[in-house]
């Protein structure tokens, strides 16, 4: 995991069997166990983002996204999920230049190509949309069964 000590990498953990099992709400109980000089560790804030994402709260899961990117910004999760909060906010524009402010390592995820496709396509930018798409599936072709059905995408099918 991280430098956590033993005792609250074990109460990520047991978040983590909270989120899996769908108890977002048990998972944040959990992780407010965590004493406060340990809430700004890199693989804390992950596991407390991606609980406010499973429990739809995008604001706060968008500040936690955003201390990602400040305390780890190598970390790509930080860009990429703080887009996404932004997205889901109605704040695509947003979405977009976090993406492209993010470091040079989120070009090569699949996810940030992705994403930034979907944002693409919902301002209207189709052919930006189309070719990060193109670039996505060439990173990973699992990427073209989620694109059948996103909505996100439904500008750039025929019809």
């Amino acid at each position: 995991m991280s430098e956590l000590p033993e005792e609250h990498q074990r109460t990520l953990l047991a978040a983590q069997g909270y989120c899996e099992l769908g108890m977002a709400p048990d998972a944040l109980l959990e992780l407010d166990t965590v004493p406060p000089e340990w809430r700004h560790d890199a693989t804390f804030l992950e596991m407390r983002l991606i609980v406010l994402m499973q429990n739809k709260e995008w604001e706060t899961a968008l500040a936690a996204a955003r201390e990602i990117t400040r305390v780890a910004p190598e970390r790509n999760t930080g860009y990429i999920h703080a887009a996404y909060c932004l997205h889901v906010l109605g704040r695509t524009d947003a979405a977009r230049d976090t993406l492209l402010a993010g470091p040079p390592s989120l070009h090569s995820d699949p996810v940030y190509h992705y994403n930034l496709a979907c944002y693409e396509c919902r301002l209207g930018q189709l052919e930006q949309a189309r070719a990060h798409l193109e670039k996505t599936f060439k990173l990973d072709k699992k990427f073209r069964d989620f694109a059948k059905n996103d909505p996100d995408l439904d500008p750039l099918r025929p019809g």
